[in-house]
């Protein structure tokens, strides 16, 4: 292995992870089309909601991303001192302690599941609505040692910068669902049809699984049939694990905790949530996701050479490519946040009150979304360096301004001051993470060139913003609101804002600006034999 890619590697891998990514994200942003159509902001829809979150969240608890959060800088580093045999044998162990852990509390999870899920329902769900919560609940629960198992795999690819097919995965998951919950639903009876989309979800986490294990022949990891306790890489694999579980447990908690004091607020305020937290995580996904899975590896690799340059200088380039992609998407979303819901929800059971409730919830995500990519990437460089602790610290303290804002605002701004407490949350992390690591980093951390193209990239978001919210209000008025209408008006209106900001942003002679356009230009001047996948990759 190559300690550090060379920056062709990462922007190709970067521009294929995005791709895929993005495929992912709007496959899942389809998956909850269907499924508002079918159920809407109703009760059994947010207790599905609250079910699926349960899992979701046990499973990033105790593996999944703080499993590869912590293993990765150790398989990486066995990798490059070229002990594959021993990376493999730690890969092993770490199969079967996950499988023995992870099913033990996934069987706890089935069995007291009546007992669990009352406690995160709130007084606004009644008797029905707490025992199809705890149902559904212990369908899902399986899904706890899927993710687990998924996660070690993922980070096995991730060291050897596999990156398709763990990003198509999950593309694959949303597709899986979408075809079983428009199959399973007709055959369910009604006020029960919400089983179906338990069901689906969990039968499409077993295909994801079993796709991430295929690739693994690629680097031709074999499963070994034995533990070794008396690894010491294995205790240093769940030494990291402790702090980065509680971080990364702590992060994950706000969505929980938006759905239960959603919860307080009415029965349809869980679900409205989530599918503005859905829209909210299309660019997120694409781009700041992307980014950060990208640079984790090669940030290990640095950090396993002391390049505390290499490291500074990557950094910066992937905060100053987040605040280029993302300022100017939460632009976008905030000024079109009610047009952009009601055409991609509004139909069948999810009606106009609906469209209000989530557009409400999207607008305060779209100000807390540079702020959420900017953390994703801090916290995972704190990882690479091996100091996990310190972002599971500040994410202790991003949780307490979360609950305090959120219980200051629930009962007066309703949902909009649950979302407001999610984004002065993010926005604290953020202040926090950066003052810690340009500690880390001796006082530099290319803050001033960061700034100044950050304002230059404000300046031309708000340009965009005014542009399409005329763009779209011009079209609405002329066109009215059919579906074709829809379509028109609001991809008119983000593709011309958009193609505006792309010219401010290059004119304005911004570095990471010039980078995208190369990238694309060069790929897209290849001769049609260039582009074969080189060996290997994929």
């Amino acid at each position: 292995m190559n300690p550090s890619p060379p920056k062709r590697r990462v922007s190709v891998n970067t521009a294929i992870f995005a791709i895929a990514t993005g495929l992912s994200r709007i496959a899942g942003l389809g998956r909850e089309i269907v499924a508002a159509s079918y159920f809407g902001t109703s009760g059994p829809a947010s207790a599905f909601t609250i079910a699926s979150q349960i899992p979701n969240l046990m499973a990033n608890l105790f593996a999944q991303a703080a499993l590869s959060a912590a293993f990765v800088p150790v398989f990486t580093e066995l990798l490059q001192q070229g002990r594959k045999r021993e990376a493999f044998k730690l890969a092993s162990t770490l199969f079967w302690l996950i499988l023995i852990a992870l099913g033990a509390v996934t069987v706890i999870g089935i069995l007291l599941a009546g007992s669990i899920m009352p406690l995160f329902t709130g007084s606004t769900f009644n008797n029905e609505l707490n025992h199809l919560t705890a149902v559904l609940a212990q369908v899902l629960f399986p899904v706890v040692l899927l993710l687990g198992l998924t996660g070690l795999f993922v980070g096995i690819l991730q060291s050897y910068d596999e990156f398709t097919i763990p990003a198509l995965a999950p593309a694959i998951w949303n597709l899986v669902i979408i075809v079983l919950l428009v199959a399973l639903h007709p055959h369910f009876p009604v006020g029960r049809r919400i089983y179906a989309y338990a069901v689906a979800w969990l039968v499409a986490t077993i295909v994801q699984f079993l796709m991430v294990a295929a690739a693994l022949r690629r680097i031709d990891f074999r499963l070994q049939f034995s533990i070794d306790w008396r690894d010491p890489r294995v205790r240093q694999v769940f030494m990291l694990m402790l702090p980065v579980t509680i971080g990364l447990g702590i992060v994950n908690l706000d969505q929980l905790l938006n759905s239960v004091f959603g919860a307080l607020v009415s029965p349809q305020a869980p679900r409205a949530i989530d599918n503005a937290f859905r829209i909210y995580m299309l660019p997120q996904g694409v781009f700041s996701v992307a980014v950060a899975t990208v640079l984790f590896p090669t940030l290990s690799r640095q950090a396993a050479l002391s390049d505390v340059a290499g490291m500074r200088r990557a950094v910066g380039i992937g905060m100053r490519q987040i605040n280029l992609l993302l300022i100017p998407a939460a632009a976008g979303m905030m000024v079109l946040a009610t047009p952009v819901t009601r055409l991609v929800y509004q139909r069948g059971a999810f009606t106009a009150h609906s469209t209000s409730l989530v557009a409400t919830a999207l607008f305060w995500f779209a100000v807390s979304l540079p702020f959420g990519g900017i953390n994703l990437l801090l916290t995972r460089t704190f990882f690479a360096v091996r100091r996990p602790w310190i972002p599971t610290g500040l994410a202790g303290l991003n949780m307490i301004v979360d609950i305090i804002v959120s219980i200051a605002l629930y009962k007066p701004l309703g949902i909009a001051g649950l979302v407001i407490g999610t984004a002065a949350a993010n926005a604290v992390m953020t202040a926090l993470q950066l003052r810690r690591l340009r500690a880390g980093f001796n006082g530099r951390i290319e803050g001033g060139q960061t700034l100044m193209i950050t304002a230059r990239i404000l300046v031309a978001s708000a340009i965009l913003a005014g542009v399409s919210w005329a763009v779209w209000k011009g079209l609405d008025v002329a066109l009215g609101t059919s579906l074709l209408a829809q379509l028109v008006s609001v991809g008119l209106a983000l593709a011309i804002g958009s193609a505006i900001y792309a010219r401010l942003v290059l004119a304005m002679r911004i570095p990471e600006a010039r980078q995208i356009e190369a990238l694309v230009m060069g790929r897209l001047r290849r001769r049609p034999w260039d582009r074969a996948t080189p060996s290997g990759r994929g």
